[in-house]
């Protein structure tokens, strides 16, 4: 869409274009904004072989919805960039420059960030391989997949416990391995109770046959048979570039996210956040849902700022 060296000017820029981006982009462009959605493409669910409970589309190819996104965003006639964001800053007389990978430039009234998170798995030998097929982190996304299966979990952090017993919903064949982590008595107590077996070891690496996980293989020496590994991750919001901008960001221990109000707004005047990027728990569903609002909100503040502005004018007149 871009030649080297150009600058585009648009109302709203929105960075990333998974799920949450594309839904912003479709909700302003049907309000007659000029919107451009910049996405590298490399969303978070793309190893993943479906999407799974997002009513109307079950089961859909991840790819494939974000192909039909675009499609939708683009016939009311949002821009969609395939570029990488090289950096965003905010310009002195107001609004925001983008730079791009292709040596695009973008200014916007407006920023959306929804350029997602990123997952950091812990460094066990043959894990990031199988990861989104049977190295899973969220029960609700693949849980009826592995349904019934020997599910080992991986402790990364304190809410390890307490993953591993929503696991538990699924098949009553559920190990913890601890990782070297320590529980409340509340927590072993509870996994004691349901049947959860506790392993105090780490594991070293994930064992593999015909293309699927046979088990996970402990630094003691020992092994655990297994059909599926769940592993808590640390998500990570992607700000590559971003930096200049400013975003304050929230972290715990279950990763790090742009801070946000109820209605998106980031500690920024005029950038406002949607999806994963600031909140790493949100499936595709809500995401998209949470960026249509995002967009609806600021859609109406810019309405709103054009009226007071237009009596601004009459009254200097």
């Amino acid at each position: 869409m871009h030649h080297p060296h150009e600058t585009r000017e648009y109302e709203v820029a929105i960075l990333g274009g998974g799920s949450a981006g594309l839904s912003a982009a479709l909700t302003l462009a049907r309000a007659r904004r000029s919107v451009i959605v910049v996405d590298h493409g490399q969303p978070r669910n793309a190893p993943a072989a479906a999407a799974h409970g997002l009513l109307g589309n079950e089961g859909v190819d991840p790819l494939r919805l974000l192909e039909k996104g675009r499609a939708e965003a683009s016939a009311y006639g949002a821009t969609i960039a395939h570029a990488e964001v090289r950096s965003a800053e905010r310009l002195e007389e107001g609004g925001f420059a983008v730079e791009l990978g292709d040596g695009a430039r973008v200014v916007a009234q407006q920023l959306i960030i929804a350029t997602g998170t990123r997952d950091e798995l812990p460094e066990i030998e043959g894990l990031a391989a199988r990861w989104g097929r049977d190295v899973v982190h969220c029960p609700y996304c693949h849980g009826w997949e592995i349904r019934d299966q020997r599910i080992v979990l991986i402790a990364t952090g304190p809410m390890s416990a307490k993953q591993a017993m929503l696991f538990h919903q699924w098949s009553a064949h559920v190990t913890l391995v601890t990782s070297g982590l320590s529980f409340g008595g509340d927590d072993l107590e509870m996994l004691a109770a349901l049947g959860i077996d506790v392993v105090t070891d780490t594991v070293s690496r994930v064992e593999v046959a015909d293309d699927r996980i046979t088990g996970a293989l402990l630094a003691s020496g020992g092994r655990l048979g297994a059909d599926a590994l769940a592993v808590p991750t640390f998500a990570r919001a992607r700000l590559e570039g971003l930096e200049p901008l400013g975003l304050d960001v929230t972290e715990n221990p279950m990763g790090v996210a742009v801070t946000t109000d109820e209605a998106g707004r980031t500690s920024v005047a005029g950038v406002w956040a949607a999806g994963n990027v600031a909140n790493p728990t949100t499936q595709v569903s809500e995401s998209a849902a949470q960026a249509g609002r995002v967009a609806m909100t600021l859609n109406t503040e810019m309405v709103f700022a054009r009226a007071n502005a237009a009596v601004a004018a009459g009254a200097a007149s």
